[in-house]
């Protein structure tokens, strides 16, 4: 796979991350806690990231989205285990007006609002290692 097709892959991973997000919210009016917001801010400036860096062919200029993925998959981690397991829960059970733990969705048992988010962050920061590692 060439530079350009993991730059794309990347930007329609971010792209579908945020059009998922903002159904979510906009048209099933699920309103995000804090957490999905932290993660709505890492992973919005991808699609601008990796939509340059695709339009001008450059690898060099997506590196900022490594750095955003790389921190994406570790929110998204802290607030996975934070729904799933109590002893992460805030104390008094929420962390803003919307409680962190609350699960709008749970797919197969097992797939959340922050498992999605966080295997776009795992599958982003994949595809740019992956380019970065090829010498193209």
């Amino acid at each position: 796979m060439e530079s350009s097709n993991r730059l794309f892959t990347a930007w329609a991973v971010a792209l579908t991350a945020m059009l998922g997000s903002l159904f979510y919210s906009e048209f099933l009016g699920y309103t995000p806690c804090e957490w999905c917001w932290y993660q709505r801010i890492l992973m919005y400036p991808l699609v601008v990231i990796y939509g340059a860096a695709l339009l001008k062919n450059s690898k060099d200029m997506a590196f900022p989205g490594l750095i955003l993925s790389g921190i994406g998959i570790l929110t998204s981690t802290y607030h996975y285990l934070m729904q799933k397991f109590s002893i992460l829960q805030p104390p008094g059970g929420s962390c803003g007006a919307v409680p962190c733990t609350v699960e709008y969705v749970n797919y197969f048992g097992f797939i959340t609002i922050p498992f999605l988010a966080g295997t776009a962050f795992i599958i982003i920061f994949i595809s740019h290692v992956t380019m970065l590692r090829k010498k193209e």
